[in-house]
């Protein structure tokens, strides 16, 4: 059995409708956004990666965007409330599939909030952003139930955009990106690296160098290209007209049973 496992989700019939905060509405083509959803699990089932779909979750627009749903860490997942009434539809469909993966279950509780969006895993230090979606008392439980698996939480604050990973992602070797007009406080991060395009600024690691990417940032493809990196690239352009990135469109489990 593969030790790298992808939850994905796919997008339902009222994905047009999903929340935007930080951009300016534009029209959604549906039928576009299910052929780049299908590239997208494509790419990630072309390297090696083994996808579970979760159940659809058709009365929730922004249901795609699975990753908000849940954060796992090791073994054990935390279920997330978001701080957005109405997506917290989506979250049993996701709580059922990362319990047949194998996961320990926990969930955030009222009055705390958290968006999986807005936790950036690098090793052991969990950054946790703190904003529009996230409150303290979801930062708090998250480090309630990680901590004592051997996390080091640190929360990040966020203001300029919709979640953390909005903002910034890593590289393999644990140097944080963003881009900088989006990103709040920089210094909090060891090593950080600026991108050219916002776009640029989220990457998923499929493993090795390689590297899944909006083909919507070929600055910044070319940039990590120069660092030795392996760029993969998708069309996500009808997902990032919802402020939806590569990241948020699957929750990627490594070594679930080591």
């Amino acid at each position: 059995m593969s030790s790298k496992k992808a939850l994905i989700r796919r997008p339902g019939p009222r994905l047009a409708e999903g929340l935007v905060t930080h951009l300016e509405r534009t029209p959604v083509d549906a039928r576009l956004a299910a052929r780049q959803w299908e590239a997208y699990a494509a790419a990630l089932a072309g390297h090696g990666w083994e996808t579970f779909e979760a159940p659809p979750a058709d009365d929730c627009p922004d249901a795609v965007f699975v990753e908000d749903a849940v954060v796992v860490f090791r073994n054990v997942a935390l279920i997330a409330r978001s701080g957005a009434e109405s997506r917290r539809g989506e979250t049993p469909g996701v709580e059922e599939a990362v319990g047949r993966l194998g996961c320990s279950v926990h969930r955030v509780w009222e009055p705390g909030t958290l968006d999986g969006g807005d936790v950036l895993k690098i090793d052991d230090t969990i950054y946790v952003g703190r904003g529009g979606r996230t409150n303290a008392d979801g930062v708090r439980q998250l480090r309630a139930v990680f901590e004592p698996l051997g996390a080091r939480v640190v929360a990040v604050p966020v203001t300029k955009v919709l979640h953390l990973k909005s903002a910034v992602t890593a590289l393999p070797d644990g140097t944080v990106i963003g881009y900088e007009p989006l990103v709040d406080t920089a210094a909090l991060f060891p090593r950080f690296l600026p991108v050219p395009e916002e776009a640029g600024a989220h990457v998923v690691l499929l493993g090795g160098s390689k590297l899944l990417m909006s083909a919507s940032a070929p600055k910044s493809a070319e940039l990590f290209a120069d660092l030795g990196f392996d760029p993969v690239l998708v069309d996500i352009r009808e997902f990032e007209k919802l402020e939806g990135c590569v990241t948020c469109l699957s929750v990627r489990l490594r070594d679930l049973y080591a």
